[in-house]
C-alpha cells in the first residue's frame, strides 16, 4: 500500500500522463470541479460521486465549555458546519481491505 500523500499537482501530472490532456485544461477542470462541490456544500446540498462517496455538511451542536488546545483556556463553541465524506461501496472496496 502506497503511504504519504497525493498533491493535486500529482494528480493533474497523472492524468495528463496518462491521458495526454493539455496540464493547464486539467488544472481548470480539477479548480472548477472543486468550486462546484464547494458552492453546493455552501448551498447545503448532498453531493453524491456513484462509485466514490457522497460529500455533505453536518451540524455539530454548540457547547458552552470546550478547551482551546492551544492557551488551555475554556472557551464557547458556537453550533457549525462540519464537511463530511461517507465513502461509496467501490471505494471501501479497494480501500478498506488494504487497512486491515
Amino acid at each position: 500500500m502506497a503511504s504519504g500523500k497525493m498533491t493535486k499537482a500529482e494528480i493533474i501530472e497523472r492524468i495528463h500522463q496518462e491521458n495526454g490532456i493539455h496540464r493547464g485544461d486539467i488544472h481548470l477542470v480539477i479548480d472548477s470541479l472543486f468550486e462546484i462541490l464547494k458552492d453546493g456544500l455552501g448551498k447545503d446540498q448532498v453531493i453524491e460521486l456513484r462509485g466514490f462517496g457522497t460529500f455533505e455538511i453536518r451540524t455539530r451542536k454548540g457547547r458552552e465549555r470546550a478547551r482551546n488546545p492551544k492557551t488551555g483556556d475554556i472557551v464557547p463553541v458556537d453550533t457549525h458546519g462540519v464537511a463530511v465524506f461517507r465513502p461509496g461501496k467501490e471505494l471501501k472496496q479497494i480501500a478498506w481491505p488494504l487497512r486491515k
